[in-house]
């Protein structure tokens, strides 16, 4: 797939839409709440994005491509820390609630059965999520399997969930600690 290109005017759209959809849901939020908050009409809505539903899978395109540069850079830019200190900071990455992840995450959940193609988007990112805890875990520990790299995701999703209902943030520190101690 060939990269995303927005016009400024568009992006400003997209950065506002996908602050609303994080902090209220794609069900939630509607096109005429976003062109009221994006100070846009709604003919120039329809002019970029043609319809919710693409819209909604521009909005996380957008969101996917930038944490996989922030994953990206990194995992493969930063020689200066561990492979250990590297898969934390992965953790730390994806469990904020106020970070990139947490729309993609939201979006498996809402927009299976109305927006699919938004949904394969946040898929896809799961999947090469995965893909790079996999690569880093392997890093760590040669024998390590692919159901290893899942299981550190589903702590990932798991801290996730738990920091929605509970206000013990100290606790999400110690799944990962713990993960990393049963396998090294």
């Amino acid at each position: 797939m060939s990269p995303l290109v927005l016009s400024t005017r568009a992006l400003k759209v997209v950065n506002k839409a996908i602050d609303l959809f994080h902090h209220h849901g794609f069900h939630l939020v509607g096109v005429d709440r976003i062109i009221k908050e994006s100070e846009i009409t709604k003919m120039t809505f329809y002019h970029y994005f043609q319809s919710k539903a693409r819209f909604i899978e521009i909005c996380l395109l957008v969101q996917k491509e930038r944490l996989q540069d922030k994953v990206t850079a990194m995992v493969e830019y930063d020689q200066n820390i561990s492979v250990r200190d590297k898969l934390k900071t992965l953790y730390e990455l994806h469990t904020d609630l106020e970070g990139l992840y947490y729309l993609l995450l939201k979006a498996i959940f809402e927009t299976k059965n109305t927006y699919p193609n938004a949904y394969q988007t946040a898929i896809k990112y799961r999947t090469w999520l995965t893909n790079e805890i996999y690569s880093q875990l392997r890093m760590l520990k040669t024998y390590t399997s692919y159901d290893d790299a899942k299981l550190l995701l589903h702590i990932i999703e798991g801290t996730i969930i738990q920091r929605l209902s509970d206000t013990h943030i100290e606790e999400r520190d110690k799944q990962f600690e713990y993960f990393i101690a049963m396998l090294t």
